[in-house]
């Protein structure tokens, strides 16, 4: 799933971040077609808990400086992924590295690259330029 330009949300720093979690996903999948998934899935899940927290931080701050109107519907989508993140890790955590675990991760980042980002943060970018 490499980064493509149709992606961009049009915002540099919230662009910026989504091709680091972008490029973490491709080291996932390169690691599921070498059968190293199971040792990258920790690293990534701990990326992952530091990235969402930051990133949705900033994206949240730049919301509200902008006075996006979708801002509550973002915060909500942002806390469901933490928790789903949480719980995935929990579940990882707790089966040793299960390959349903690896799976639902796996899924889980691209439902978030594919349908998060495209859908709901490109609205933010829309807004921004038509301010």
């Amino acid at each position: 799933m490499p980064w493509t330009p149709n992606l961009s949300v049009g915002v540099k720093m919230i662009d910026d971040q989504h091709r680091l979690l972008f490029e973490k996903a491709e080291k996932l999948f390169e690691a599921g077609q070498n059968q190293k998934t199971k040792e990258y899935i920790g690293e990534l899940l701990e990326f992952l808990d530091r990235y969402t927290k930051e990133h949705f931080a900033d994206e949240e701050k730049y919301m509200q400086s902008i006075q996006y109107p979708g801002y509550e519907e973002q915060k909500k989508a942002h806390a469901a992924f933490i928790e789903r993140l949480k719980k995935l890790r929990g579940d990882y955590a707790a089966s040793g590295g299960n390959l349903l675990v690896i799976l639902n991760a796996q899924q889980m980042v691209v439902d978030w690259l594919t349908k998060h980002i495209s859908n709901m943060d490109k609205k933010i970018g829309e807004y921004a330029k038509n301010r």
